[in-house]
């Protein structure tokens, strides 16, 4: 029997995870033709650190004056193991961004094209039916409901929604690499 560490190594390391929450995260701002697309890898970071830790998201809408109760926090997303966030290289997002946006390329979900220096990332047709499909499924139901919070609460530029974390969040960048942020 495998020890709950063990579990949730194996839950973190699991793409799939990662990617169907960006499915869901790329479909709530993609518009009603799902053709806006997020712009810029920053932007879809700091986007996805919100909605993997609700907490956070909870907060972020207090400190933009948004109904706080409406991110929903369950008390085990309060205090699971999960729950905690690490500081990795770039802040609490992790480092993997641009591998789960080549999966998604590969696999025909995601469409990246670069204006200016800036990569501009959107769901294809079949990245649209996968988010859909996902959207059936009862577990992504509070993922797809903050990712749209997420849309019409914190839909700033990149740089606005950096400045907006590192404000709101000081102790993200105060950190050494691989410890654990407080909530």
């Amino acid at each position: 029997m495998a020890t709950l560490p063990e579990i949730v190594n194996w839950l973190e390391g699991d793409d799939s995870l990662h990617l169907g929450r960006l499915l869901v995260l790329l479909e709530a701002f993609g518009g009603r033709r799902g053709d806006q697309p997020i712009e810029g890898l920053t932007k879809l970071a700091k986007l996805d650190f919100l909605l993997r830790y609700p907490v956070y998201l909870e907060r972020a809408l207090v400190a933009r004056d948004g109904p706080e109760a409406a991110a929903q926090v369950e008390d085990y997303e309060r205090h699971s193991v999960e729950a905690h966030m690490v500081r990795f290289r770039y802040g609490p997002w992790d480092h993997r961004y641009r591998r789960f946006l080549n999966i998604l390329v590969g696999k025909g979900l995601a469409a990246v094209r670069v204006q200016g220096r800036t990569i501009m990332i959107q769901l294809t047709d079949r990245g649209r039916a996968a988010a859909a499909e996902l959207a059936r499924n009862p577990e992504f139901t509070a993922l797809r409901h903050r990712a749209a919070l997420l849309k019409r609460h914190l839909n700033l530029s990149a740089t606005g929604l950096m400045e907006f974390i590192y404000r709101t969040f000081p102790q993200v960048a105060s950190l050494r690499l691989g410890e654990t942020i407080d909530q």
